[in-house]
């Protein structure tokens, strides 16, 4: 039965990459060990190529489809005569790697680790990851095979793809640092980024064997660090236009803050007594007197107003500190 499969696998004709996978890159044709017998026909489909190494030798690259006669010196019928009593194992060695010619659509990549850099806007530094999808393919094919398949029988997109991932971190850190894109600026730049990046890595992967054809940036995404002083500075930046429309310095507004939170969780004659301070830091703030004038103490009273409206005194300092006014009158 052995005998009679080795006789059939000897008149073996034709050589094709029946249903070629899509995450493979490179594929390794075995029939009989390494053995391609003379006036084989080898049929390249679309989008695919062929590199033939024979007997230790790049002997050419195919990259248009059809249908290809193989001339070896290994012939049918003297190799069965001659080679029967060594299981028709051949000095003569051949071997034949399919190559995906057409383009890789939709990879996904991410940064393996965070991208760091000065934020111009805020000053301090900031680690951006992100991740989108690129298309590639095989641009030089010997050299891709020598020098990164190196006669594996198999080679995947995926192992191509940390090749694209260890080369892609630096020029976009570069280009970040450079383009001085803000925190908030960056989600409205993605296509500039990856255009940028895209251009700055053309001759790196050209040189390797293979074109990045689209690359595109899908989404971004910061440290907890930066998303941590990014609020904190919101927050303020926000009070403090809060207390400008109300003609309040930050520093007023906070201190009276302070003040009505310490009013609210004290009790007793201790809570008034913050009351009353709370009173004096508003009287302060508002310039009162005793010899207060009635054009200032109306405008005093427009101001305590939109200090309750705004929130930033509740209903009873707003009370306590009218009837002061009104006294004054």
């Amino acid at each position: 039965m052995g005998l009679l499969t080795d006789l059939k696998n000897q008149f073996r004709g034709v050589i094709h990459w029946d249903n070629p996978s899509a995450g493979l890159l490179f594929y390794k044709f075995t029939a009989h060990g390494d053995e391609v017998k003379n006036l084989s026909k080898l049929i390249i489909g679309p989008g695919q190529g062929a590199v033939l190494v024979y007997e230790g030798q790049v002997e050419s690259i195919m990259d248009e489809e059809g249908s290809y006669d193989l001339k070896t010196g290994n012939s049918p019928f003297i190799t069965t005569l001659s080679k029967i009593l060594q299981r028709f194992e051949s000095e003569h060695k051949t071997g034949i790697w399919f190559y995906r010619r057409a383009d890789v659509m939709n990879c996904r990549w991410g940064t393996v680790s965070p991208i760091k850099y000065l934020d111009p806007a805020y000053g301090f530094p900031v680690s951006l990851s992100a991740f989108g999808n690129y298309s590639m393919r095989i641009s030089n094919a010997e050299y891709f095979f020598r020098n990164i398949v190196a006669g594996e029988s198999h080679y995947s997109v995926d192992e191509l793809r940390s090749v694209l991932l260890s080369r892609i971190g630096q020029p976009m850190s570069d280009y970040l640092a450079n383009a001085k894109f803000s925190y908030a600026e960056i989600d409205s730049n993605r296509n500039a980024i990856a255009a940028a990046c895209l251009t700055a890595t053309h001759d790196i992967f050209s040189g390797l064997g293979f074109d990045v054809i689209d690359f595109r940036l899908e989404g971004t995404g910061f440290d907890n660090d930066t998303l941590t002083r990014i609020g904190s500075i919101a927050d303020m930046t926000a009070a403090n236009r809060a207390a400008r429309e109300v003609g309040l310095s930050y520093v007023e507004k906070e201190q009276l803050s302070a003040l009505r939170d310490a009013a609210r969780n004290e009790g007793g004659l201790t809570g008034a007594g913050v009351q009353l301070g709370a009173g004096a830091v508003i009287g302060a703030a508002f310039g009162t007197g005793a010899t207060a004038q009635p054009t200032d103490i109306d405008a005093k009273l427009t101001k305590l107003k939109a200090l309750f409206d705004k929130g930033l005194i509740d209903e009873a300092e707003y009370k306590a500190k009218k009837c002061t006014l009104l006294d004054e009158l």
